[in-house]
Parts: C-alpha cells; sequence; structure tokens
C-alpha cells in the first residue's frame, strides 16, 4: 500500500493479462474516506481496505463495472451499510459487473466536498460507456481507473466501448489541471500531460496502420487486417488487440473513410 496525504493505494491479488500487478482501490481522505474502485469480492483485499479505513468509511465511487473492479463494492456496501456512488453500462458485455447496484448515480461534473477533500467526476467513456475519473482536486491527481494505465495501453473492445469516446475523453483531460495519475493499474504517473498526449499519438498511429494496411490489401477481413495491423504485438494477445481493431474500423466507417461489405473491409473512394 502506498501511501499520500490524501490518498492510499491498496492493490488486489487478482494478477494477470488484463491486470497488471493487480486492480488498485484508492481510499481518499482520513476522517471521512471515499474508496474508488473496491476491486474484485476477493476476501483478503475487502479486509485489508476495511482494515486500511479503520472505520472511517463512508461511500464507495466506482469508475466502471468491469469485474476486476466494482464486485467488491456490493458486499462491503452491505457490511459497512454506506451507499455505492457509479453508472450502469449503456450495452451490456461479457467483462460487466451484474452485481453493482447504485445507490447514487454520476454526472459529468460533480463534486464531492468534505472538510478534507474535494473530489469531481468526469466522464471518460472510451474503455467502457460509464467510465468516470475522479480528480483529486487538493493534489490535483487524477485517478484514472482503466482510462489511462501504467506500462500499457488499454482494451478498447466493440458494442460498449468506442474508439471515437476515448480518443475525445483523452483530449477533455488537457483542459483539466492535472499533476500526477493514480492508475486502476500500475504505479502513480507523474507526467500526466506526456502520457495523455502518447496514449493520443499512439491510437492515432495505430489508426494510420489500419488505413495504410487497407490501401495495401485491398478489400480484405478482419483476420488479415490483423495480422497485418497487429504484427508488433504477441501472437498470444491478438485475440484482445482483435477488439480494439474492430473499435477502430467502427470509428473510421463513422468517419466516412472506410467501409465494411459482406464482412470485408474497403477505403472509401474518396480516399
Amino acid at each position: 500500500m502506498d501511501d499520500t496525504d490524501l490518498i492510499q493505494k491498496i492493490t488486489a491479488p487478482n494478477a494477470g493479462m488484463f491486470t497488471g500487478k493487480g486492480t488498485n482501490s484508492y481510499l481518499i481522505g482520513k476522517k471521512d474516506i471515499t474508496l474508488v474502485d473496491p476491486g474484485p469480492n476477493i476476501q483478503s483485499h475487502l479486509e485489508n481496505i476495511i482494515e486500511a479505513s479503520s472505520g472511517n468509511l463512508k461511500r464507495i465511487f466506482v469508475t466502471h463495472t468491469h469485474t476486476d473492479h466494482s464486485p467488491g463494492a456490493d458486499p462491503l456496501a452491505k457490511r459497512l451499510g454506506i451507499p455505492c456512488y457509479g453508472n450502469l453500462v449503456e450495452h451490456d458485455f461479457a467483462m460487466q459487473d451484474r452485481t453493482f447496484k447504485p445507490d447514487k448515480l454520476f454526472t459529468d461534473g460533480y463534486v464531492l466536498e468534505t472538510e478534507e477533500y474535494t473530489l469531481e467526476a468526469i466522464y471518460t467513456p472510451g474503455h467502457a460507456s460509464n467510465h468516470f475519473c475522479f480528480l483529486v482536486r487538493e493534489q490535483q491527481c487524477l485517478l484514472s481507473g482503466d482510462h489511462i494505465m501504467d506500462g500499457s495501453t488499454v482494451v478498447i473492445a466493440p458494442n460498449d466501448g468506442s474508439m471515437k469516446d476515448y480518443l475525445d475523453s483523452l483530449e477533455k483531460l488537457f483542459t483539466y489541471d492535472i499533476q500526477s495519475i493514480a492508475p486502476g493499474h500500475g504505479n502513480l504517473i507523474n507526467n500526466p500531460q506526456e502520457v495523455i498526449q502518447w496514449t493520443i499519438d499512439h491510437r492515432l498511429q495505430r489508426e494510420k496502420k489500419v488505413i495504410d494496411a487497407i490501401k495495401k490489401l485491398g478489400k480484405c477481413g478482419l483476420t488479415r487486417l490483423l495480422i497485418s495491423v497487429y504484427s508488433d504485438v504477441n501472437p498470444k494477445l491478438l485475440p484482445i488487440a482483435k477488439w480494439s481493431l474492430e473499435s477502430h474500423l467502427v470509428k473510421l466507417i463513422d468517419d466516412g473513410v472506410v467501409i465494411r461489405k459482406q464482412n470485408r473491409y474497403s477505403l472509401t473512394e474518396i480516399n
């Protein structure tokens, strides 16, 4: 667990391909504590959260409802008699936590003020349609959930994820004074503007690879595109990369750059 004046990090023991070393839960404050992302429903992890909060846990905030971030909310809320804040997804998806039932919904710009700290909810769809980041104003620290991770990029899966929304949400963060990012996975990020810009550039470079591959291959299916566009990725990760590729293609179709006919992709005539 890492401590700052206002923020404590507790990492769940759920290391894996999607979660890195585990999902980070954050306790904000000392006497009037807000828990951001309770993580998975692992008893030892929930006990660590309760012990670290010293009886002062007042509410639970959830960045989004993927199964590594929110399943701990229901058992903690029932045990401690505290409310859960969060939103539900627009489109169901296999990674959704169906146990999460929020007591209160967030709106973009919602502010929680306590005597110790101020938390602002920032709507950042893309990785998930219900994704929010939270800014601890006193420390200008952004709790980013899965919007930005340390050391890796996030998966943008079709149906509930949106590449266009993700890029727009990243650009939105430049309008806030952010000095550090506390991600849902990994360590504290102390160069937030550079990381945000790198993430945008990386996605746009991948988008260009999609366009260049279609231009080179002509009409082609998803599998052929996947191998070409993600030639730099470990083959074991290609099933995951396929989700992001599909999201890139949805954006390019919406942008009028690519068309899809009979499960084959090609550039529009104006390109």
